[in-house]
């Protein structure tokens, strides 16, 4: 039989992540939501700046849940989909699954512990911005 020994992310990982996410937002000058979902998805921390609208809480937790189901970030779903037609008429009418730019997988020793999502921006800065909080993973 075989266990399983799963990495996963702490509280004050995700806090880290939120903080560095909102400190380059503001470094940017842009008011965005950053959710942070365990690897299975579940909500772990969130947080909606001052001024970020209101339909950027749902997006930024799709984009992350998009980014922790499938490993790879939202913005390579496009040039997935696009040559193919039946996955980019089916994949689209999925719930929560977000093929733009802001989601990112959280991956540590290989493993994919989380997702990032960041939404408010144009969608390059909401990727700025969850690259740069994904940075402080390697530091």
């Amino acid at each position: 039989m075989n266990i399983l020994n799963k990495l996963g992310i702490s509280d004050e990982l995700a806090d880290m992540l939120i903080n560095e996410a909102v400190r380059k937002a503001k470094e940017l000058g842009v008011n965005v939501s950053i959710a942070i979902v365990d690897e299975g998805g579940e909500l772990k921390a969130f947080k909606r700046m001052d001024g970020a609208p209101i339909l950027t809480i749902q997006i930024a937790i799709d984009k992350s849940w998009t980014a922790v189901s499938f490993g790879i970030p939202t913005h390579e779903w496009y040039n997935i989909l696009k040559d193919n037609p039946s996955l980019a008429m089916g994949f689209p009418k999925i719930p929560r699954l977000i093929i733009f730019g802001g989601g990112f997988p959280i991956i540590y020793k290989e493993q994919v512990i989380g997702g990032i999502g960041v939404s408010g921006a144009s969608a390059e800065q909401d990727m700025e911005i969850a690259k740069s909080a994904l940075k402080r993973l390697e530091s």
